[in-house]
């Protein structure tokens, strides 16, 4: 990670999520609707998607009927919308690749938006498994500069973690498999360690550094993708100096 700060494109990134609270809530709504119709019903104590989807909006403030509702409208008690789980993959700027995650109740009208998106902001869109290789399937936790390493060490790896980082700029990574996240983050919680990113993500292999005009492209790129309202995820190899 030399040469860059995670821990300022970690706040970036919480700052630009901050800044969409609606979005926040709609792309929520979404997430607990399929993951209680698909991950295996509506019970979080059954569902480890569920539950993380359900943490996620405990922590943005949603009340309890609007996740409630949207269990309901995923397990058939209320009638709504039927999403389907979409994902686009595709080329920004500079090389950087880019996988794009959505729900949609309409597939033709969602690639046209992010086909769109990638060709005005510099990039092209690619086809399945152009770049999907290049990302890895994870449960992340990112703390803050100052954060003990070794108690971050400790209490994962008793609990499952694959492994842990500690960065350039101070910032503590702790990695383990999608299936391990509730058992690694309860550990982690009993043990007073809070994590400022606690997510079950697609991790890039290698990362591509860009600045400059490129690094202003790719950010118009992401901004674009993110703003489509079926996109839930954005994930990029890029790293925007």
């Amino acid at each position: 990670m030399a040469g860059h700060s995670k821990w300022a494109n970690i706040k970036h990134r919480k700052a630009a999520a901050d800044a969409k609270k609606g979005k926040v809530f709609t792309r929520l709504i979404k997430e607990i609707t399929v993951a209680a119709k698909m991950g295996g019903g509506g019970d979080p104590d059954m569902n480890p998607r569920l539950r993380l989807a359900m943490d996620k909006a405990r922590e943005a403030n949603m009340t309890k009927d609007s996740v409630q509702n949207a269990i309901k409208r995923g397990t058939g008690q209320l009638e709504g919308v039927s999403y389907d789980e979409a994902r686009y993959e595709g080329y920004g700027p500079g090389g950087a690749a880019v996988l794009v995650d959505c729900l949609t109740d309409n597939r033709t009208r969602t690639v046209a938006e992010v086909r769109h998106a990638f060709a005005k902001n510099g990039g092209n869109l690619g086809s399945d498994g152009s770049v999907a290789y290049l990302f890895k399937h994870i449960g992340q936790f990112v703390f803050a500069p100052g954060t003990s390493e070794d108690k971050v060490m400790e209490t994962g790896l008793d609990a499952g973690a694959e492994d842990v980082v500690k960065h350039d700029d101070g910032s503590v990574e702790l990695i383990c498999a999608p299936a391990d996240f509730p058992a690694v983050q309860a550990a982690l919680e009993k043990a007073g360690l809070k994590a400022e990113i606690a997510e079950v993500t697609m991790k890039p292999g290698s990362e591509a550094a860009l600045a400059g005009a490129e690094a202003e492209r790719m950010r118009h790129l992401l901004d674009a993708l993110e703003n489509l309202d079926d996109v839930q995820n954005v994930y990029t190899t890029a790293v925007i100096d």
